[in-house]
């Protein structure tokens, strides 16, 4: 069982490896887009937005990968973020960062630490 300030984003099989899901999450009652990547066996959460332009990243639900499966990549300008780190490495968006989520996984589930994502702000 999570503790109060862990909210489920959802079960870790409804992620296959080598995918992305995009989910919904909160912070002090407001909802924000925000999407996860498997691979290699980890679990990777960011919010679901360009730091260049501050639009969503996915122009199809669930597609935040690109066609290689190697980078998330922004539908909007083709920007390609490392999935590890979420560091921009090519396109305009360059020495910028996706916005990580502080995520754990606990008997299948994915869990949004909401205390700590809402105190980095957004």
């Amino acid at each position: 069982m999570a503790d109060s300030t862990q909210k489920r984003l959802c079960r870790l099989d409804e992620v296959a490896e080598g995918s992305s899901r995009g989910l919904t999450a909160s912070c002090a009652g407001r909802l924000y887009d925000v999407f996860v990547v498997r691979k290699h066996g980890e679990l990777y959460a960011y919010l679901n937005r360009c730091p260049h332009t501050g639009g969503p990243l996915d122009w199809v639900p669930d597609q935040f990968l690109s066609l290689d499966r190697q980078h998330i990549q922004c539908a909007t300008h083709a920007a390609l973020f490392r999935i590890d780190d979420g560091f921009c490495v090519a396109g305009p968006c360059g020495g910028q960062s996706l916005a990580r989520l502080p995520v754990t996984i606990k008997d299948g589930e994915v869990y949004l630490d909401e205390q700590k994502f809402c105190a980095e702000g957004d």
